[in-house]
């Protein structure tokens, strides 16, 4: 993907003002809907259960997310991905947490068997999580026994079992859809020292899932989210960062993306 292409969609987002519908964590719920705000769309972060498949119905692309997970959150995420699977709306599944717990894990295997998400999304360690179910690791974040080859190989494996786009964030963003294979290597460690910049950046895939493809869609957000995070490194602390992240969201011009865009195309061997 090049970085006209990524501006390409950037302006046709903007222009078409899609509504996305969120079910998220209250961690990053305001994180998540200013994200999607900043390039444009319309952020909905409705989940109760008795309103969700009615607002879901609306929306040009749903973004789900495990973190904080409740009963009633469970539910209302099962009945929007039912609600996107009827209706032909594209969705990104957000697998937070699934390398350390059994019930997100056993959650998130169901829900992607049964509802098929267009692009599942987590950190090193929930992505291998995600092909291997023996694989345990201890809180939201990756550990370093994800390293990039045994990554890479559970994205490529995931992809093909449950026929989607596999987006592994970390120091270098993997994206496959089990055929094709990107590396994205922009961004910076400090977007690792606020909470919810991972929620934002499956935010930011479901705004761009509205106008194109999962694999388009998965790297545009890597490439933003990482260029937009480098443009904020010289903050005085993590508030500030945060403040400088999201400005650097909605002003990032085309000419600073060329600029800045580190993408490469990797190979996967034929199964």
């Amino acid at each position: 993907m090049t970085a006209d292409e990524i501006n390409g969609l950037r302006s046709a987002v903007r222009e078409k003002n899609p509504l996305i519908h969120c079910i998220t964590n209250p961690i990053s719920i305001n994180q998540c809907a200013n994200t999607i705000l900043s390039v444009g769309a319309r952020p909905i972060m409705a989940e109760h259960p008795d309103e969700v498949a009615e607002i879901t119905q609306t929306a040009s692309a749903l973004m789900l997310n495990i973190a904080n997970i409740t009963d009633v959150r469970m539910q209302s995420i099962m009945l929007s991905a039912e609600t996107a699977k009827k209706n032909n709306i594209p969705f990104v599944l957000d697998a937070v947490g699934i390398a350390c717990s059994t019930l997100r894990r056993r959650y998130v295997y169901k829900l992607a068997k049964k509802f098929t998400p267009v692009v599942i999304k987590g950190n090193y360690s929930e992505i291998c999580a995600l092909y291997d179910e023996d694989y345990k690791s201890s809180g939201v974040d990756s550990h370093s026994s994800a390293d990039i080859f045994r990554t890479e190989n559970a994205a490529v494996c995931a992809a093909r079992k449950y026929s989607a786009v596999v987006l592994a964030s970390g120091k270098t963003d993997i994206i496959t859809d089990g055929r094709r294979l990107l590396y994205i290597n922009n961004g910076t460690p400090s977007l690792g020292s606020i909470t919810g910049t991972g929620c934002m950046l499956g935010a930011l895939t479901a705004a761009y899932l509205s106008y194109t493809q999962g694999y388009e869609a998965a790297a545009a957000a890597c490439v933003v989210l990482g260029i937009c995070g480098e443009l904020s490194e010289g903050a005085k602390g993590t508030g500030s960062f945060m403040v400088e992240l999201l400005d650097n969201l909605s002003t990032l011009s085309s000419n600073v993306l060329e600029k800045r865009i580190r993408l490469e195309e990797g190979h996967i061997e034929k199964a």
